[in-house]
């Protein structure tokens, strides 16, 4: 595993900013798990595991609040520098992604349900499970690179966004299409798109978290670049 050079030489505080990576990566897996279990719950149309997803918010705000409780405390406490300090605003930073994926997870749930009650929809399996697919890896993924400091991994992340941009406008337009050839189907294949809004912000929120890794080893701010142009500024950019 990769280690940032820190100015310290305080183990406590050592131990403080392991506590505060892992409660990120704990977070970070509950997240996952809520995007993996919105996805199957709407696939096998299963309403107990769409309340699982749901249920499971209340652990991720409870993790929220400690990580932001700790990173205050850091900076008050220990006023750090370097990489110490970039460690823990680039871990606050990420965290609101994270929570904002489980929002996301969350409301593929609530819809997920009501086409349960209102009747399945006609269409969009395939492509839900296509973009479904893309984003649940990208999540693991970044967390792994989180978790090892990997800036080429966290890039190749970053990249697959694009991607899931291009499927998601594929898919809204074929369901567009199939609305307007079925009239009928209107308000069920509605939900289906705003499942599919989800996916597509989830691979955003995804994106800015590779980005937040980004700064964490490299100090640089790539969240308005390009990623030709980050793939330059982090070869270029000294360890």
């Amino acid at each position: 595993m990769k280690e940032l050079t820190t100015d310290h030489t305080s183990q406590q505080f050592n131990n403080e900013l392991e506590t505060l990576r892992q409660h990120f990566l704990t977070m970070g897996g509950v997240v996952e798990e809520q995007v993996q279990d919105s996805l199957q719950a709407f696939l096998d149309s299963n309403g107990s595991l769409a309340q699982d997803v749901k249920n499971k918010d209340s652990t991720v705000n409870e993790l929220d609040g400690i990580i932001d409780e700790e990173c205050t405390r850091i900076l008050a406490k220990r006023q750090p520098a370097a990489g110490d300090l970039r460690m823990i605003l680039s871990i606050s930073k990420a965290v609101s992604e994270l929570e904002r994926i489980g929002d996301e997870a969350k409301k593929i749930a609530n819809l997920t349900m009501q086409l349960i009650d209102e009747g399945e929809s006609p269409r969009g399996y395939v492509e839900i499970n296509r973009i479904g697919t893309m984003v649940s890896r990208m999540i693991h993924d970044t967390l792994d690179a989180y978790a090892r400091l990997d800036i080429d991994a966290a890039i190749k992340v970053a990249k697959q966004d694009r991607t899931v941009d291009m499927e998601y406008k594929t898919a809204l337009r074929s369901l567009v299409t199939y609305m307007m050839e079925d009239p009928r189907s209107i308000t069920r294949v509605f939900h289906v798109i705003w499942i599919l809004r989800s996916l597509e912000r989830i691979g955003d929120h995804t994106r800015h978290v590779c980005q937040h890794l980004i700064f964490l080893v490299k100090g640089i701010d790539v969240r308005h670049m390009s990623m030709d142009k980050i793939d330059a500024q982090v070869k270029t950019q000294p360890e």
